[in-house]
């Protein structure tokens, strides 16, 4: 089992990682991900406000949870002893 346990999360007041474990948002620089990564991380964080504002339309928040998969991808590949998971905003659930 991995010591921490963080979710990609596209919360209008987040950061875009939450512990899961813990509670609250962190910082993605913070833990060490990438300039590269963070920024990336904050424009699909962008997309997702403008999603949200945009009132969730269906095939814009399956694009959002599916750019999730890559993004999910390179966290676990820069924090390898960290699980990462999603919590999909729009569809307001967990997904694997």
């Amino acid at each position: 089992m991995a010591d921490r346990i963080l979710l990609i999360d596209g919360m209008l007041s987040g950061t875009g990682i939450r512990d899961k474990m813990e509670g609250g948002y962190i910082e993605p620089s913070d833990i060490g991900l990438s300039p590269t990564l963070c920024s990336d991380l904050a424009e699909w964080l962008l997309r997702y406000e403008d999603a949200h504002y945009e009132g969730f339309k269906p095939h814009i928040v399956e694009q959002l949870d599916q750019a999730r998969l890559l993004l999910a991808s390179r966290v676990s590949i820069e924090l390898p002893d960290v699980e990462v998971g999603y919590f999909s905003d729009g569809r307001m659930t967990q997904l694997r």
